[in-house]
């Protein structure tokens, strides 16, 4: 468990490689839990800064950038923006979005570098490691793919299997290829410098077993002590890139610094630079201090296939270098599928974030909600359409928004939008408070122990508490009978309203500051929720607006067609390319007199579907062929249409009509034609050769 009791907090979210956008995994992954822990913490005055950017460094980029054709720092630099402004539009509240590329985490990463160089951490060994002939080049891990010799998936990549997590280095593959030319690659000798994580490992027993056991989620711990009792062994710390951070060592000239070296040094070459910007100190969050109590609590949010790098490698590699605090937590999360398969980038199976904002404009809360109530705290869990329909339409629209407006609306309606008090609280009132008073306390025990599905559940039944009970005092009805009772039924509704509001805000934050807004109220911290005179008497309400819109079938329905096609495009790329035929003679294929012909009439054959009658101008004579290509082309979008022509194959009856030759077409892997045609024009009767 989270102690919420500490007063400074360093939280970080993994940093994204910034080659290509993020989906909604990324963030049911790292980013929505750490910014509902952060905004929590915040509400409750805590000091805390929240730590991400890009990770630009690594394979990834490199790869990213040969199969788009620019250059590294054209890749980051597109994604980057990309990236930090999807943050922005959905209401991820880092403090700082950083990137390491900037000067300040490639000194600070040397500087780590340099730190354990100096003490004798490292082991300095020549190693062969695969070499790209083709490309000339040795291959980071990420270059390389093969079978995993554990679960025995293909396309494991050189460092880790991401079907089963289990780390690799590139020589356990087996049937290795390079990613490059997608040949086998060679061994070739090269040096390094290796952290000896086998050193470390009583240490990490020690810190990991003995003192996180009770801390990490059962799925976090499992996997570390999973990798323990493999025995650790010492990892390479540098690679021989073209794009990274410099290793700063004179005989290390052209090799870079590991990105798992650098990439986490990111979190805290962030923060000097948010702490530079905002005149911090940024060792009060990264550093010991003489009193442990004055230490920050440092906090990361991953996915599960961040948990070794999080857990054993950078954990090592700050207490090699010695002064900085360690993790207290790692809350990582599971795997999110999408629609019973996977999330894959590869094969554009995802529901990208740029993409639903600009498709669900001010819908951001919704899908915040959806990915909170499933997020795959302890096992992996799926998003579906129809289930993202059904949670906002009956949660969110049907239990959420149907209580607020109700009750703001009957207070615009019966009392001018004054909150007021009319008779004494009855028992029902003051049960509705005392079950009031005890969410913030559940939702605060439940975002400590990061169950952010559990602390989401209580604020909605928080919500429930408010419907059943406007439902059941019908205020509506009671105002023709007493209008005392229904100023005090109101004044108990509003306040529920409000402490909704407050309650809300870790999880729905547009939402909340429309409920502030309507309230006519400023945004209250943690310590009023719970309480029943959050608006005092006369209190004036602010104007009524709608918090939510139901989720059409339409909606769904195109959004589920994005997905289909996109499944049909990878069918199609996959599909395997017919064989050659057999050899023939040179002197045989000159047989075939192929021309260029115009068609100058078409027409559908009668009772057929797939046929067309045409007329082709060869330029030697004009000729009628039958040809089935009805399904694909319609007679009249073809006149004028050049095409290649078999002018000399033997004439044959088709239905009657008695076709004169063949006209080439090009079918793809769908069955899909398409006419082989000049792209100018060409006078009818020339040659194709």
């Amino acid at each position: 468990m989270s102690s919420l009791t500490k007063k400074r907090y360093t939280i970080t979210s993994a940093l994204p490689y910034a080659n290509g956008p993020l989906h909604i995994g990324h963030l049911a992954g790292a980013y929505i839990p750490g910014d509902i822990f952060v905004r929590f913490l915040r509400l409750n005055n805590k000091d805390v800064v929240y730590v991400c950017g890009s990770d630009e460094h690594g394979a990834a980029i490199t790869i990213r950038a040969k199969k788009e054709g620019i250059t590294p720092k054209e890749v980051i630099d597109k994604y980057n923006k990309q990236i930090k402004e999807s943050f922005e539009n959905f209401g991820i509240s880092f403090d700082i979005y950083h990137r390491t590329s900037e000067a300040i985490h490639h000194e600070l990463s040397q500087e780590f570098f340099l730190n354990l160089y100096n003490k004798g951490e490292f082991i300095e060994k020549y190693s062969e490691q695969y070499y790209d002939e083709k490309f000339d080049q040795f291959l980071a891990d990420r270059y390389i793919t093969g079978t995993c010799p554990h679960c025995q998936s293909e396309g494991a990549y050189g460092d880790q299997c991401e079907k089963c997590g289990t780390s690799l280095n590139p020589t356990d593959l087996i049937n290795p290829k390079s990613t490059l030319s997608g040949d086998t690659p060679i061994l070739k000798e090269t040096k390094h410098w290796y952290l000896p994580l086998d050193k470390y490992q009583p240490w990490l027993e020690k810190w990991l077993i003995e003192g996180k056991k009770d801390v990490l989620k059962s799925n976090v711990f499992g996997q570390c002590l999973s990798w323990l009792k493999s025995g650790l062994q010492p990892r390479s710390m540098t690679r021989d890139l073209d794009w990274g951070v410099d290793v700063p060592l004179e005989e290390a000239k052209g090799k870079k610094l590991y990105v798992w070296l650098d990439a986490p040094i990111g979190y805290i070459s962030a923060t000097k630079q948010w702490a530079l910007d905002n005149g911090k100190n940024w060792e009060d969050y990264w550093k010991t201090h003489d009193n442990p109590e004055d230490d920050s609590t440092l906090i990361h949010f991953i996915g599960k296939d961040n948990i070794v790098f999080h857990c054993i490698i950078f954990p090592a590699i700050l207490h090699a270098h010695g002064g900085y605090i360690l993790p207290e937590n790692v809350p990582a999360n599971e795997f999110l599928n999408l629609e019973g398969d996977k999330l894959s980038t590869s094969r554009n199976h995802a529901v990208w974030l740029h993409e639903y904002l600009e498709e669900f404009p001010g819908k951001q809360d919704e899908l915040r909600y959806v990915l909170t109530s499933i997020l795959p705290e302890t096992s992996d869990s799926e998003f579906t359409w129809k289930d993202f329909q059904a949670r906002v339409n009956n949660e969110l629209v049907a239990i959420l928004g149907n209580f607020v407006n109700r009750v703001m609306v009957l207070s615009h309606k019966y009392f001018g939008g004054k909150v007021l008090l009319g008779s004494a609280f009855n028992d029902t009132d003051k049960a509705v408070f005392d079950e009031l008073s005890k969410y913030p306390e559940l939702i605060a025990q439940s975002i400590g122990n990061y169950r952010f599905r559990e602390a989401l559940a209580h604020f909605m039944n928080a919500a429930r508490l408010g419907n059943k009970y406007l439902a059941d005092e019908e205020p509506w009805k009671v105002i023709k009978t007493d209008e005392e009772r229904v100023k005090t039924v109101l004044n108990v509704a509003v306040q529920i309203v409000a402490n909704l509001a407050i309650m809300g805000q870790p999880f729905l934050p547009k939402t909340t500051e429309k409920l502030f807004q309507m309230l006519n109220i400023n945004p209250q911290s943690w310590d009023k929720a719970g309480k029943a005179d959050i608006l005092p008497v006369d209190a004036q309400l602010g104007e009524v607006q709608m918090l939510f819109e139901k989720i059409t079938d339409e909606q769904v329905e195109a959004q589920l067609a994005k997905l289909a096609a996109a499944k049909a495009a990878n069918a199609k790329a996959a599909a395997p390319v017919t064989p050659a035929k057999a050899n023939i003679s040179f002197d045989d294929f000159m047989k075939l007199d192929i021309r260029v012909g115009t068609i100058l009439e078409a027409e559908k054959v009668a009772k057929t579907k797939k046929l067309l009658k045409l007329k082709i101008d060869t330029g030697i004579d004009q000729r009628t062929v039958v040809s089935g290509i009805a399904e694909y082309f319609k007679p009249e979008e073809i006149i004028g249409r050049q095409v290649s022509i078999l002018v000399n194959l033997e004439p044959r009856e088709i239905k009657g009509i008695q076709s004169q030759g063949m006209i080439l077409m090009a079918e793809d892997a769908d069955g899909r034609l398409d006419f082989v045609s000049p792209h100018t024009a060409i006078k009818p009767g020339s040659t194709v050769r």
